[in-house]
């Protein structure tokens, strides 16, 4: 009967923080939607996440792109093809394999992962600035911890990856 009470309270204890993980997620969500807003002429979400995945990897040849972005090598063609017409993706000789092209990141599709980014860590940080710093110092331990169970490495601390663009370099495993 004592187990039965403890699996009781565990499993209340993981709703509660799941709904508190879903609520924050919806917060996160927005910003993120509210960041790409100035760009959605340009680009959608799933190709934002293609300038993303190369802004991270660096040049990548079709399989790793599709590998990234957990799509099909054709989803991940047609998303290039419409990437590189934009003139934010350009397609080169794989100086390796020559029967394979590279696609990189133009100047312009380093510029808007840089500015959405930008946007998303001022809004972000906005938010952030509202909560009581031992509620701050909290939520990076508990964070941290959340992104530890999910298999996430840590992000530096300091340098250009010092804010994580928001997508890991690997499919979801």
């Amino acid at each position: 009967m004592i187990e039965r009470a403890g699996k009781a309270r565990d499993m209340a204890e993981v709703d509660a923080v799941t709904r508190a993980v879903l609520t924050a997620s919806r917060v996160l969500v927005g910003v993120s939607a509210r960041s790409l807003a100035a760009t959605e002429d340009t680009v959608t979400l799933p190709q934002f996440r293609l300038l993303v995945a190369l802004s991270m990897h660096g040049d990548a040849n079709l399989s790793t792109v599709a590998e990234l972005l957990g799509v099909n090598p054709s989803t991940a063609m047609r998303m290039i093809d419409r990437l590189t017409t934009a003139g934010l993706t350009e397609r080169r000789a794989n100086p390796a394999n020559r029967r394979e092209s590279l696609v990189e990141l133009t100047e312009d599709g380093r510029r808007i992962v840089d500015e959405v980014t930008t946007r998303r860590g001022e809004e972000i940080a906005t938010i952030v600035s509202r909560m009581d710093p031992a509620q701050g110092k909290a939520l990076v331990e508990a964070l941290t911890a959340f992104a530890a169970a999910a298999g996430e490495p840590a992000a530096p601390t300091t340098g250009p990856d010092a804010y994580p663009l928001g997508w890991t370099e690997r499919a979801p495993g």
